[in-house]
């Protein structure tokens, strides 16, 4: 029975969540397996990658095949590179302190690495914010000078108006009172 390191897709459409598993190369995907090793959320930021290191090691090293990505998640984490070391214990090149003081060191290269890019993807996104918050402060400065244009507007055009039908009514006031002494003399 050829046993494989797979992922079994979880979540919903859009918003994946994987189980990391060992099953028979011949089950489906989502179907039966034989042991749950840990679970890889890619839609984090960072990715979040959890995983029993020993079990996983451990089928490592009774032949389990990991697929390319499993692979690629195994290698991020350590396992793959504490198998080699492992193999190289077994051979002789290595003693076991030996590789466990260079998978240490290795283990604390990467966790350097990884806290640096997180605080980098925190930072991004502070300054993202804040570049995003700038924008909208302009935007909103140049829709309330556009709308105090317009109303300066509307109001001249009021005011012109208002002059407008000042001016209008004043003749017609004078005009009014001579127009109702011709109409007694029409009355003669």
């Amino acid at each position: 029975m050829p046993t494989k390191m797979r992922l079994q897709r979880f979540g919903k459409k859009g918003k994946a969540f994987y189980h990391i598993i060992i099953a028979d190369g011949r089950a489906p995907r989502d179907g039966r397996f034989i042991e749950k090793l840990g679970t890889y959320d890619p839609i984090a930021r960072p990715a979040e990658i959890n995983i029993d290191f020993d079990r996983t090691l451990y089928w490592l090293q009774t032949g389990a095949s990991p697929t390319d990505t499993v692979k690629a998640i195994l290698a991020y984490k350590g396992v793959l590179y504490k198998n080699h070391l492992l193999k190289g214990v077994k051979k002789g090149a290595l003693t076991e302190t030996k590789a466990e003081e260079m998978f240490q060191e290795w283990l604390q290269a990467k966790t350097a690495k990884v806290n640096s890019a997180k605080k980098e993807i925190e930072l991004g996104s502070k300054t993202e914010a804040k570049k995003r918050f700038e924008e909208e402060a302009k935007m909103k400065q140049a829709r309330s000078e556009a709308i105090a244009k317009k109303n300066a507007k509307e109001a001249a055009a009021e005011a012109r108006m208002a002059e407008e039908a000042a001016v209008e009514e004043a003749p017609a006031a004078a005009e009014t009172p001579a127009a109702e002494e011709a109409a007694p003399e029409a009355a003669e």
